[in-house]
């Protein structure tokens, strides 16, 4: 296992990997079941949907710990998700079949950019700057997450404002994030699965604590041939090219997707990866090399690019890296050690999914509320007193929480940069993939509004 993982070069050893690995699962463990809740409403079986979940969940994360050795964890994402039922079902009137097959399509199209190395080398042309600007900017949407999964603010008449504490799931937070940042203020090994732990239990007499509704493993396999591999009969991939008055919708879909799920991961990989040394320097000069997967990068870009696909076949929307990958990350996770923890944890839950969704997100919030304090420190870097160099920071930074979208940020921030630079004469300066991804979310934009 040392010698698999690269335990010691990478500073860490197997005990810490597991706590991150299991301080991972838990703030992530929510889609396990919001996931078949949300495609259900397409039409899909619920418990056809909870299978394909975890099942994509476990390989993803396996093939991102065991072939890229980094510790990211990889599910289906929210936002891509409602996407896909609200958006490509509801709204453009297509089937969940033939929206599984633009999934799928949208996976082989995110496998190409990253075999041809666009993916790295859309990183590499991004300003230190802006790549500071995504750290900090991915911090205060990680605790977005966290408020907005507990409750914490609402919108009551459109107006976002801090709940009233008159609910025992927000004095149940109240009370986890105190424990959570006195856990870490000592210097308390594990101190984010701690709290999370802790505070759960504490649910339990105050009723926040409870199992929740679901199936059993046995109903889930005989509901899942119901999407398994139906993007490859006829209400699948062929039936998006019957009508070929829709394929421009089609092609306008599968791009939406596919612009969306690559600058997440890129934005996540930024963020994380670099303020904890897992993407060091002498990865990124490797990226350098013009074939083959020679930086733990390469290889976990690739890893994440064929996830979606496989998910699809199975029958749920975009698999991508998560975010709460934050967690185990912080938590001192530094190989895909902490990867594999997560996915055994995922093979459990579909055995004790009922035990796993009592976790209540009271639990879960103040994990990503301190993760989330942890990388602003990213923010730091940045020369804010340049009024230049603020403006596509600020865009950058604050709008991953404002459009709940990391993508949204990059492309703000991409957008802003761009025009800065052209009133200071500087357009020279721009990486051309910077104005080719910046003309490419503009795009997006307008055909979004079209739609």
């Amino acid at each position: 296992m040392e010698k698999f993982f690269k335990l010691k070069e990478n500073g860490t050893k197997v005990s810490t990997e597991i706590v991150a690995g299991l301080t991972t699962f838990f703030t992530m463990a929510y889609i396990i079941v919001v996931n078949p809740n949300i495609l259900s409403q397409s039409g899909m079986e619920w418990g056809a949907v909870f299978l394909a979940t975890i099942i994509a969940s476990i390989i993803g994360t396996l093939v991102m710990g065991l072939f890229a050795n980094v510790p990211y964890a990889q599910a289906p994402g929210m936002g891509l998700n409602a996407f896909f039922v609200y958006t490509v079902c509801f709204a453009l009137g297509f089937t969940w079949q033939q929206a599984l097959s633009m999934v799928f399509l949208c996976g082989l199209l995110n496998i190409l950019i990253t075999v041809t190395r666009l993916r790295k080398f859309i990183i590499r042309s991004i300003p230190v700057s802006l790549q500071n600007a995504i750290g900090g900017g991915i911090g205060v949407f990680v605790a977005y997450i966290g408020l907005l999964n507990v409750g914490f603010i609402t919108f009551d008449s459109g107006v976002p404002a801090i709940a009233v504490l008159n609910q025992p799931s927000l004095w149940l937070f109240l009370a986890g994030l105190a424990l959570t940042i006195i856990l870490l203020v000592c210097n308390v090994k594990g101190a984010i699965l701690i709290g999370i732990v802790i505070t759960s239990l504490l649910g339990i007499p105050m009723g926040v604590t409870s199992t929740g509704d679901s199936v059993s493993f046995a109903e889930a396999c005989a509901a899942l041939p119901t999407t398994f591999g139906v993007i490859f009969t006829s209400q699948g991939l062929p039936s998006l090219f019957n009508d070929m008055t829709k394929l421009p919708m089609v092609l306008i879909t599968i791009f939406s997707l596919s612009i969306s799920d690559t600058f997440d991961t890129i934005g996540g990989f930024i963020g994380t990866g670099r303020r904890s040394g897992i993407f060091s320097a002498e990865d990124e000069k490797a990226m350098t090399s013009s074939s083959g997967f020679k930086s733990k990068m390469d290889k976990a870009l690739f890893a994440d690019a064929i996830a979606t696909s496989i998910g699809s076949i199975f029958g749920t929307s975009n698999t991508t890296t998560f975010v709460e990958s934050a967690a185990g990350i912080e938590a001192g996770g530094r190989t895909g050690l902490t990867s594999v923890v997560v996915s055994v944890c995922f093979a459990v839950s579909a055995f004790l999914a009922t035990f796993v969704s009592a976790i209540p997100s009271a639990a879960t919030a103040p994990a990503l509320v301190v993760v989330g304090i942890m990388m602003t420190s990213a923010f730091k870097e940045i020369c804010w007193e340049d009024f230049s160099e603020a403006v596509p920071a600020f865009f950058a930074g604050l709008f991953m929480a404002l459009c709940y979208s990391i993508s949204y940020g990059i492309a703000f921030g991409f957008i802003s940069y761009c025009i800065v630079k052209i009133c200071k004469k500087q357009a020279g300066t721009i990486h051309p993939i910077i104005w080719t991804a910046s003309a490419l979310f503009i795009l997006n934009f307008i055909l979004l509004a079209v739609i």
